[in-house]
């Protein structure tokens, strides 16, 4: 069993066909169906944060949880929401503010030291979504963080043997597409115990549209 780029662009560009010709750029999902997994067993506990070849077009949502002069470099690279410690804290008893926030947001960063606080007050809530911030040093490069993170994406398998990430945008070139959705499967197939083996299928297909099998 082998996967090329030839046979994933086969099914972008019939994904692309089976979108229901909607007026809004459509998200391109990709899906990974396992099998012969024991979900019990720890080869079942995979959750891989995966930065892609090419950005998505849509714009993503970044929230940056930290204080002083890195909160001040925050707002310089354009963050979209800086959050400071009592703000944190402020939200530790308000459950409808945390899911608020985690469905605002798409992903988010995190000062080292305040890390603690974050996942005391936002691991139950974030957790679950794999949206958990990645924890930077207050001496980061935080711009760069901003980019990287419009650019990364997270699966985790959770008591289905399905795995499930975008990997673009209906307006995307064939070819990125292709590229993030090779990224996304090579990530995954080394993390399991026979690689392709334990594969059963890869779907592809557009926010609204009917899913295209990639032939493996």
């Amino acid at each position: 069993m082998s996967l090329d780029t030839k046979m994933i662009l086969e099914t972008v560009k019939l994904a692309k066909e089976n979108s229901g010709g909607k007026k809004f750029n459509q998200t391109m999902e990709l899906i990974i169906n396992l099998q012969d997994i024991d979900m019990k067993k720890p080869e079942a506990k995979i959750q891989e944060t995966i930065e892609l070849p090419h950005t998505p077009k849509k714009k993503t949502r970044t929230c940056v949880i930290a204080t002083g002069e890195l909160a001040l470099k925050a707002k310089k690279a354009g963050a979209d929401l800086i959050m400071g410690k009592a703000e944190l804290e402020s939200l530790a008893t308000d459950k409808k503010g945390q899911k608020k926030l985690a469905n605002d947001y798409d992903s988010f960063i995190a000062e080292a030291p305040l890390m603690v606080l974050v996942g005391r007050t936002l691991g139950p809530t974030l957790g679950p979504r794999g949206k958990m911030p990645k924890p930077v040093p207050p001496s980061i490069d935080i711009k760069n963080q901003i980019s990287r993170s419009g650019k990364t994406v997270t699966l985790r398998l959770r008591g289905q043997p399905t795995l499930q990430c975008a990997v673009g945008t209906e307006d995307m070139k064939d070819e990125e597409i292709a590229a993030n959705v090779m990224a996304v499967v090579r990530r995954i197939e080394g993390k399991l115990k026979r690689g392709l083996k334990n594969i059963s299928s890869i779907c592809l297909k557009t926010t609204m549209g009917k899913p295209a099998k990639i032939k493996l």
